[in-house]
């Protein structure tokens, strides 16, 4: 079975990259998949990243522009659907706005496609914080929303590390499945833990970059700021004890973790982000300089032939907006198992939601070692 995917917010293509990544054979032989439809989004940068490496055949598919201007009526029939609505109001890091915010109510236009044009699962993916905006109040209506749109909903919270992307990356992704087709997503259980995490060494060298790749243009850094950096021990930052004072920043206000903090060649990657001023562009372990897009793209786990379009920082924020491949591959690949029928092992979901009292009831982590990965009504 092909299963035809429409995306709201696809940002550069990290998560239909994944999806197309994801193929299942079922006991029968049939094979299931996923191909793009169509995707909207509004940064024209990241509009042709994803034209070039998703769909470089079908280019007028992917419609440029505000989501609230989108025709949703009028776009292709699909089976699967996508988006991960914009966080800037629901991150840790900023105001915390919520629904109160110019992005927050975005993640309505979801709501509309599922209505309208009934795709049999969708995906959506948004920041850890969305469970506290408006005290835990966005996060209800959100679960409420897509729950009436007709769908089985399992939010869980996943730590993208312990799937083998070499990042700590948290983030919420809601897995709904028409509640008419009586199958019910399961969690997948983690593939790595401590001991075999993958490590942004790992991530960076193994294999090298190569001398051609693209997106790997060096920054200029000021001398100080060399300075600094062979002071910074790998998985410290400026805030760092033994620091010379001469080279000490005079910040009187919160001190960000990841300001001029040096990457751990032994752990996973602290996390990619898309914005931010100087001492926030990730700085690498063993050489005292910040990381290239390339480099950035290798913790996100884009492969070296996907080519960012725009300029450096408008890569920059693709790449940290991005939602890692690697980690959209494991949620496709367990989505495509329900659908054919595949036993895969499966913990227990963050959070189960009844929707006939509007409550949130948290459920402890456990894994099913037996668990099979549906349940058919």
């Amino acid at each position: 079975m092909i299963f035809n995917k429409g995306e709201l917010f696809s940002g550069p293509g990290g998560l239909s990259l994944g999806a197309q990544s994801a193929e299942v054979i079922s006991p029968t032989g049939e094979l299931f998949r996923v191909q793009h439809r169509w995707a909207n989004d509004y940064d024209p940068a990241a509009c042709e990243t994803f034209r070039h490496n998703i769909c470089p055949d079908n280019p007028e598919s992917v419609i440029e522009g505000d989501v609230r201007a989108l025709d949703i009526e009028s776009l292709p029939p699909i089976d699967a659907f996508s988006f991960g609505f914009p966080c800037n109001d629901y991150s840790n890091v900023g105001e915390k706005k919520g629904f109160n915010g110019d992005f927050g109510p975005l993640y309505t236009y979801g709501v509309k496609v599922l209505n309208i044009h009934r795709p049999l699962w969708f995906i959506a993916e948004n920041v850890g914080g969305l469970e506290s905006a408006n005290e835990g109040e966005a996060f209800i209506k959100i679960l409420s929303d897509l729950e009436q749109a007709g769908y089985n909903i399992t939010p869980h919270l996943y730590k993208f590390h312990e799937y083998g992307v070499p990042q700590a990356r948290q983030r919420i992704i809601i897995v709904g499945i028409r509640k008419d087709l009586g199958l019910q997503f399961r969690v997948p259980k983690p593939t790595h833990g401590p001991g075999n995490y993958r490590t942004s060494k790992h991530a960076l060298e193994d294999p090298p970059i190569p001398a051609n790749a693209t997106n790997q243009e060096y920054t200029n850094h000021q001398s100080k700021v060399i300075e600094m950096l062979t002071h910074i021990p790998p998985g410290e930052n400026a805030w760092y004890d033994g620091l010379p004072e001469h080279l000490r920043l005079n910040v009187k206000k919160t001190k960000i973790s990841q300001i001029y903090k040096r990457l751990h060649p032994d752990k996973p990657a602290y996390t990619v982000t898309g914005s931010g001023g100087g001492g926030t562009h990730m700085y690498h372990y063993a050489v005292p300089r910040a990381l290239t897009n390339r480099e950035r793209a290798r913790l996100q786990t884009f492969p070296d032939k996907y080519e960012f379009l725009g300029g450096k920082e408008a890569v920059r924020k693709q790449i940290g907006m991005a939602v890692p491949p690697m980690g959209a591959k494991v949620i496709v690949e367990a989505i495509l198992k329900t659908f054919a029928r595949v036993p895969y092992n499966s913990i227990e979901a963050k959070w189960t939601f009844d929707n006939t009292k509007e409550e949130i009831t948290l459920v402890k982590n456990r894994v099913r070692e037996e668990s099979i990965g549906y349940v058919v009504k």
